[in-house]
Order: C-alpha cells, then structure tokens, then sequence
C-alpha cells in the first residue's frame, strides 16, 4: 500500500470508468492501492460513476473490505461464517476484542493493529480461521490469537 495521494486516485477511478467496470471495482482498486478511500475520493467517484454522495457512501459502508479510515499496520480479519461460529468463532472474536481493546472495524489509537470481521475464508473444515496480516491461519484459538498478536511488530 502506498500513502494516500490524489493524482493516483484519479488515475485509478479513471482508469475504472475508462475500462467500463463498476463502481465497486474503483473502491476495490483504491483499497488494494491505499488501504482505504479518503474523502477526497467521494468528489471523483460521484462524477465518474454518475452517483450521489449517499449512493458512493453507502456502496463503501455495506462492503466489509471498504473503509474510509486508514487500516492499522496489522490486520486481523476473523472469519464469522457458519462453519467457524460452529468451531468457536463468537468466543475467540470476543477474545480478540477483550484483549486489543478494540471492537471489529476499529483501529487502535496508535494506529498499529485493525481488527476485522470477515464472512468465509475458504478455510471451512479448519475454523476458526483469521487473516492475519493478509496470511490464512486455520484452526485459531486464543492461545495461538496471543501468540500472533505477541508477535505483531509495534
């Protein structure tokens, strides 16, 4: 991910509408190139996709992966579809909530750790699962949670 800057996010929402794609596809690109969408970004996107403020800001807030906050260094995405709540996800998402003080979509105040929540994995068989750091970790519990964030870098 690089710093945010406005001259790329154009050429990213451009490039976008250029390629015919929708909406959804330029929010994806400015995640995967900044992390998240800034505010600068709503004026671009409601001209070149033709929406309102309220159409481009509820597209950003019904996607889980889309944020108009800046991620933590770290992330923490625990999944919380059926197969994992069934192996214990609920209690190990609560855990990782009493331990990091921060509740899912939140950022911590030093800007080191985002805790995420996520719906499938692909890691059915072997929940809990988590992306840690964009890395999957199957059958977490909160020994190996502790374990993880022990040894995330500050």
């Amino acid at each position: 991910m690089t710093r945010w800057n406005e001259e790329k996010c154009r050429a990213l929402i451009e490039e976008t509408c250029a390629k015919g794609q929708p909406l959804t596809a330029a929010l994806r690109a400015l995640v995967d190139a900044f992390g998240y969408i800034d505010d600068a970004a709503l004026a671009p996107l409601m001209q070149g996709f033709a929406r309102s403020r309220a159409e481009v800001r509820s597209a950003i807030a019904y996607y889980d992966d889309f944020s108009m906050r800046p991620p933590g260094r770290h992330s923490i995405r625990l999944c919380q579809a059926e197969a994992c709540q069934a192996a214990g996800a609920r209690a190990l998402t609560a855990h990782a909530c009493a331990k990091t003080g921060l509740q899912p979509g939140q950022t911590s105040a030093d800007g080191a750790l985002t805790l995420h929540n996520v719906y499938c994995l692909g890691l059915c068989t072997h929940g809990p699962a988590a992306l840690i750091d964009g890395k999957p970790v199957a059958e977490l519990d909160e020994d190996k949670l502790d374990a993880h964030l022990a040894g995330l870098e500050p």
